[in-house]
């Protein structure tokens, strides 16, 4: 790409941007989609840890006098909730989520308040990005295994997520709080230590506290390749950048997993520097072909340059794996829509919505969704369809004048 396309998309971007603050919607709003959110992805939980019992000695007998009652025992169902732990553990690591979850769930059912397993339920969640699933069952976690550091800072991460309401002030003060937490139960921890600052900077708090938070994880960990990430980001945040740029290019070296390198190009993208991102995105997929936050990050990069052929096998792929994710089928559905692709457009806006919060079904009933849709069905001359097409725009957005309005002009001509 030319150095005059570059400053195109760029001031494209900026205008973008601008506008979205300017009207309250998500940073990439209709063009792009929401942004994959603060940490989606890049935050993996460890697996809830098994603990067994050792195992009878082959040959034993029940003591003299022993009767079954027909009940399982004790440490027969402790066995079992091992059994089903690793189960669910090694399902999750394959990102066979509905094995998963289903093993998980098993556990509750033969021990109700085991918090190893609302943990689990919490991972499964949290990898698709089903937020609001993730934070219940993670709140499960730390209430009934309050001293657990790990959950409080699970928890954390998924309260930072953006979510459709748009009321986030609370979710992102417990965001901080259920850090802080986690810090007080293991101030050793460094990941503590690193979400309490992505919760302060999540709060708008670029101050001392958020920058220590950051430097403390490193200091506790100085290969932990995030933090220096993260820092590197706030710094930059703060108009700091000839500080920010070592820490980058330390966190690009350190980084051996996707999911950092999914952090490191996140941070990228939203400071803009999007063509800085596709090397970092590259590497990532070479390590995991299948990550879905790779997969989705590298198409919404492809979106942004209008390369919408590029962009599908990315998104479609991402799709496959995050099945009951709404971003995924928004961002294919939008590929789909720049390649005028409209009955393409259609079907997979309409698997989004049904992933879709309040504020999502808006977007989804924009033009960058199914009014969209409808305007392409318009100018390709299928009236009967846009008609179609600008409904579901208003079963999803009553308050949408424009599909409104097209729909009446479509119906009359």
């Amino acid at each position: 790409m030319s150095t005059n396309a570059v400053l195109r998309a760029a001031v494209l971007i900026s205008a973008a941007i601008c506008l979205s603050l300017a009207t309250g919607a998500t940073v990439f709003g209709q063009d792009v989609g929401a942004d994959v959110g603060a940490g989606a992805g890049i935050f993996r939980a460890k697996n809830p840890e098994t603990k067994r019992a050792p195992k009878p000695v082959a040959g034993n007998k029940p003591p003299a006098g022993h009767v079954g009652t027909g009940k399982p025992k004790t440490s027969n169902v402790s066995e079992r909730v091992e059994d089903l732990l690793d189960k669910g553990n090694e399902a999750r690591d394959a990102r066979k989520f509905a094995e998963a979850e289903s093993a998980y769930r098993e556990i509750l059912k033969l021990k109700p308040r085991d918090s190893r397993a609302a943990y689990g339920l919490g991972n499964v969640y949290s990898d698709q990005q089903r937020w609001e699933d993730a934070e219940g069952a993670y709140r499960n976690s730390v209430a009934w295994a309050p001293s657990d550091a790990d959950a409080y800072v699970a928890l954390s991460v998924v309260l930072v997520q953006p979510r459709p309401d748009g009321e986030s002030a609370k979710r992102l003060a417990e965001a901080e709080s259920f850090a802080r937490k986690s810090v007080q139960i293991d101030p050793k921890n460094a990941v503590g230590w690193d979400r309490l600052g992505v919760a302060l900077q999540a709060r708008g708090l670029m101050n001392s506290e958020t920058e220590h938070s950051y430097r403390r994880a490193i200091d506790l960990d100085p290969q932990f390749a995030v933090a220096y990430a993260h820092l590197a980001k706030a710094l930059n945040h703060a108009s700091r950048s000839s500080e920010a740029a070592p820490l980058y290019a330390k966190a690009i070296e350190l980084a051996k997993d996707p999911a950092t390198l999914n952090l490191i190009a996140d941070s990228l993208q939203s400071e803009q520097a999007w063509q800085q991102s596709e090397p970092v995105l590259k590497k990532a997929l070479e390590l995991d072909a299948q990550n879905p936050t790779s997969l989705l990050l590298m198409g919404r990069f492809l979106l942004v340059y209008k390369r919408y052929q590029e962009a599908e096998p990315y998104l479609k792929s991402a799709t496959e794996i995050s099945s009951r994710a709404f971003q995924p089928f928004n961002l294919l559905a939008r590929a789909y829509l720049g390649m005028a692709r409209f009955s393409d457009a259609e079907a997979t806006y309409e698997r989004a919505s049904e992933f879709a919060g309040a504020g999502e079904k808006k977007q989804l009933a924009g033009v960058y969704g199914f009014e969209g849709v409808g305007d392409g069905y318009l100018k390709s001359n299928q009236k009967d369809k846009a008609v179609r097409a600008y409904q579901r725009a208003l079963e999803l957005d009553p308050s949408n004048s424009g599909a409104a309005q097209k729909l009446a002009k479509a119906r009359a001509n």
